[in-house]
C-alpha cells in the first residue's frame, strides 16, 4: 500500500508542478503581448494595466478545505502526520 499512496502523491505533485508552469508560462505571454514597444507610446483611450480589476476567486472556507483533506486522508493520499499538520496550518495553529 506504501507505494501506491507514493505514486499517487508523486503523481499530485506533478502535476501541481505542470500547471504551475503553464500558468507561469501563460502569465508571462499575456505580459508580453500586453507591454507596448518601446517606440510605440500607448493610446489615451486604452486603460493602464493597472487600472483593470483583476479576478481574484473567493477566499476558500477553512471548512470546506478540512473536508477536502479529510477526503484525501481517508481515501490514502495523506498520511496521519500530513493530515493533522494541514489542518493545523488551515486553521492556523
Amino acid at each position: 500500500m506504501g507505494f501506491r499512496r507514493r505514486t499517487r502523491r508523486r503523481a499530485l505533485i506533478a502535476g501541481a508542478a505542470i500547471a504551475h508552469h503553464e500558468t507561469k508560462k501563460a502569465d508571462e505571454q499575456q505580459a508580453d503581448d500586453q507591454a507596448p514597444a518601446d517606440d510605440q507610446a500607448p493610446a489615451d483611450d486604452q486603460a493602464p494595466a493597472d487600472d483593470q480589476a483583476q479576478y481574484a476567486p473567493p477566499p476558500a472556507d477553512p471548512a470546506d478545505e478540512i473536508e477536502h483533506l479529510a477526503q484525501l486522508h481517508t481515501s490514502g493520499a495523506l498520511s496521519d502526520e500530513e493530515f493533522t499538520a494541514a489542518k493545523a496550518k488551515i486553521l492556523g495553529t
